[in-house]
């Protein structure tokens, strides 16, 4: 085993180091205790054999031990390792070696146990920041391939990602498409497409697809580098319950050492002294929040959410109302295509085949909406010809041989088009829809409605956070009021505050905090940075990627799955719980414990054999958090819209005739 400080770095968290010795030595002086107890129970004059036998195991086990304590008391500190060091001493200068062995065995154990499940917990984070290959494709400016080091790319290089690799860096896809794992980084299990133009991250796989992406950050800068410390950090923090227990570990070893004295003045036995030593090593009560901990941490980080600070568990368990941005957080924060509505004879999918068309070569995000709802529906875009575009205005374009227009309805206006058409309209752009109107052969046939959508899981984690105790949730937007209003009854959000600044933001989460609410604020870590940092906890949504998000937060989620926050909440409260089992528990073994041992019930051996008994229930306690927030990693969220005129309508897909 190899030492290591406290810590979380410690598989039991004491405050201080674990004995250094190998299992081969280890199961050497296992060996030779074994060996005296069978000489003993074999041959009548064995006694000599058996006790050389017994003599040489118990030194070979009890060796490390008496080395570390020693370590400990040389740099001046008072830890439970001399409380061990000591027992096995007085057996030893006993004559009883076997017990010397056995107990010292049975403790070792007890460490290596601990030491390999913690390390366990920590490499199944470890295997989420392994994925990044240490080779990589660069193409040379010729167009050659060459195999270089992960670690020597640089910002500007020009990589290639076959089938089944796994991205050795962040870039731009510049050529090609896939399908790519992005479970590393989203915590999202089914594959995202790409095409070029598309962000990667390091760490993700290419299922599908030989792409060239240009390097936008390498090395430590990644995404993935990113998260590695900041899950690696949150593991060396601690709760405050942590650092009051490490207060008082120094006064609770000479508390053991006057209660083994007292024992010893009483009977004079010195196995109950021995037992008492052994019995009152609180390893049970000292894992009791560390296991948990990085239990917790390794659930989440499964679920890409991560943890800056372990105290923000805690903090989350005692969240009671919630604030959310409203763009980019509870809706999608893009364009999208909600409502088709042809005038005259006109089709819907000829409306959505001159829309489209006309603006294909448009980058304006109405264009965006257009072109992906046709790819949705399968209609083929027709090459426009004598393109031009007026910016915030509107396209003109020959489709087929006709001229057609797309634009704002004064664009229609200008361009010769009867006013007559906007008394088709029954949405009003003040409620947050984007019109546009297209009009062929100079008549209008038609007329699109685009607006933000909300998340699909938006209304269900509102609910779930309810359900969950939170008292009240909020949202805040700088949009007008009547469009937070619209959004906020979409998704049951019972308070909208609109035509917010950033400012405004801090002001209501410090209003809400004032009337004594523990906040949680929630933002896309950007224009958010002031009101994510005025909360009791921040949350940054959809960080992949986003450096800014990820350092704006105390916790970032790496994906847009809003269902993560309930399980947040849960998650932290079943940790508070969980831990409060564990120190329950690990008093009542203590207190149980040295009474049974002082009156002579129970033996150093078996001390010893319950110390490790102890340990275990703790951390398989902890190990339920593991597996929490498993039917979280096959939700796959997509947006769609509400039915217009209705803010509580179910939401619909324009359906094309």
């Amino acid at each position: 085993m190899s030492q290591h400080e406290q810590g979380p770095e410690c598989g039991c968290g004491h405050d201080h180091e674990h004995s250094n010795v190998s299992l081969r030595w280890l199961l050497l002086g296992l060996v030779l205790v074994l060996n005296a107890f069978a000489v003993d129970w074999l041959f009548e004059a064995g006694g000599t054999v058996a006790s050389f036998s017994a003599f040489f195991g118990a030194l070979i086990l009890g060796t490390p031990i008496v080395i570390t304590a020693v370590k400990d008391l040389k740099r001046g500190r008072m830890s439970i390792n001399e409380l061990v060091a000591i027992a096995v001493l007085a057996a030893f200068a006993s004559g009883d070696y076997k017990t010397a062995g056995i107990v010292a065995f049975f403790m070792l154990t007890g460490e290596l146990i601990e030491t390999q499940t913690a390390e366990g917990a920590r490499a199944s984070i470890e295997s989420l920041i392994k994925l990044t290959p240490t080779k990589a494709r660069r193409i040379r400016k010729d167009g050659s391939e060459e195999e270089i080091a992960a670690s020597q790319l640089a910002v500007g290089d020009l990589i290639r990602i076959r089938p089944g690799d796994n991205v050795a860096a962040d870039g731009l896809i510049v050529s090609g498409q896939g399908s790519f794992n992005e479970a590393t980084i989203t915590g999202e299990s089914l594959p995202a497409d790409k095409k070029t133009g598309d962000e990667v991250f390091a760490g993700t796989q290419n299922l599908t697809g030989v792409l060239e992406i240009k390097v936008s950050r390498a090395g430590t800068d990644t995404t993935l580098g990113r998260v590695r410390e900041l899950i690696l950090a949150a593991e060396k923090t601690k709760l405050p319950i942590m650092k009051i227990v490490d207060q008082y570990m120094s006064f609770y070893t000479p508390l053991v050492l006057v209660i083994g004295a007292l024992v010893w003045a009483f009977t004079h036995d010195l196995t109950r002294v021995i037992a008492v030593l052994v019995v009152s090593c609180p390893c049970a009560f000292i894992l009791a929040t560390p296991t948990a901990m990085v239990a917790a941490l390794s659930a989440a980080a499964r679920l890409g959410i991560l943890i800056k600070n372990v105290a923000d568990i805690e903090a989350a368990a005692k969240i009671n109302a919630f604030i959310f941005d409203k763009t980019g957080t509870l809706t999608t924060g893009q364009l999208a295509v909600s409502r088709l509505a042809p005038i005259g004879e006109t089709k819907p999918a000829e409306l959505l085949l001159l829309a489209a068309s006309a603006e294909k070569y448009s980058n304006h995000p109405t264009a965006k909406a257009l072109a992906a709802l046709a790819g949705e529906a399968g209609v083929p875009l027709t090459e426009p010809k004598d393109f031009t575009e007026t910016a915030g205005r509107g396209v003109k374009a020959q489709i087929g041989g006709a001229s057609v227009l797309v634009g704002r309805a004064q664009w229609l206006k200008d361009n010769g088009i009867d006013a007559g058409f906007e008394k088709s309209v029954d949405l009003k752009e003040t409620e947050g829809w984007s019109l546009i109107f297209v009009a062929q052969h100079g008549k209008c046939v038609g007329w699109v409605g685009l607006q933000d959508q909300t998340r699909t899981e938006a209304r269900e984690a509102l609910t779930e956070l309810k359900e969950a105790g939170v008292r009240r949730i909020a949202m805040v937007s700088g949009d007008r009021q009547v469009v937070a209003t619209r959004v906020a009854a979409e998704i049951g959000c019972e308070e909208a505050q609109g035509d917010c600044l950033p400012q405004n933001k801090v002001e209501f989460v410090r209003a809400i905090k004032a009337k004594g609410y523990k906040v949680a604020v929630i933002g896309d870590g950007v224009n958010d940075a002031p009101a994510l940092a005025a909360g009791d906890i921040g949350i940054a949504m959809g960080a992949a990627g986003s450096e800014v998000a990820i350092h704006s937060a105390t916790i970032a989620l790496m994906n847009n799955d809003l269902r993560r926050l309930p399980f947040l909440v849960k998650l932290s409260r079943s940790t508070r719980a969980v831990i409060n089992q564990n120190f329950l528990f690990g008093v009542f073994f203590i207190v149980a414990g040295l009474s049974l041992a002082a009156l002579g019930y129970v033996g150093p051996i078996v001390a010893a054999i319950l110390h490790n008994a102890g340990s275990l229930i703790v951390i398989f306690n902890s190990a339920r958090l593991v597996r929490k927030g498993e039917e979280l990693e096959h939700f796959h969220p997509e947006p769609v819209a509400p039915k217009s005129g209705s803010a509580s309508a179910p939401r619909l897909t324009p359906k094309l005739a």
